[in-house]
């Protein structure tokens, strides 16, 4: 079992819910959680982040469990949008994909390009 299911379900049991209210408040399939707590799947941080908030957690913690938040500096942007305050529980997650998608997106990028100096 994935380490994120596991912190998933312990959270679960601990709040004294079954995995069908889970499901519910978090606004995702029951056999799609059953599927993330046994380690078959992982979640996305959208997903991530509305299992934090059915679950009452906070979604930074949520997300270094899943591994989408390290130590590194380049993990500061995402530790900084999942820990803003003002934004919205939407706004963060809108944030976040946006963020990863241009991470992706400038990685493949410089993997195509020849060795040369980058302004």
């Amino acid at each position: 079992m994935s380490e994120i299911g596991e912190f998933i379900k312990g959270l679960r049991e601990n709040a004294r819910i079954s995995l069908r209210q889970l499901a519910e408040q978090a606004n995702i399939s029951n056999p799609y959680l059953s599927q993330i707590e046994r380690g078959l799947r992982k979640p996305s941080a959208e997903v991530l982040a509305q299992i934090a908030a059915a679950l009452r957690v906070s979604t930074p913690m949520m997300y270094l469990k899943a591994g989408l938040l390290g130590t590194d500096d380049d993990q500061g942007v995402l530790a900084a949008i999942a820990g803003d305050p003002i934004l919205t529980v939407a706004q963060k997650q809108s944030l976040t994909q946006i963020y990863q998608t241009f991470v992706r997106e400038n990685t493949r990028e410089s993997q195509n390009e020849p060795d040369q100096d980058k302004d």
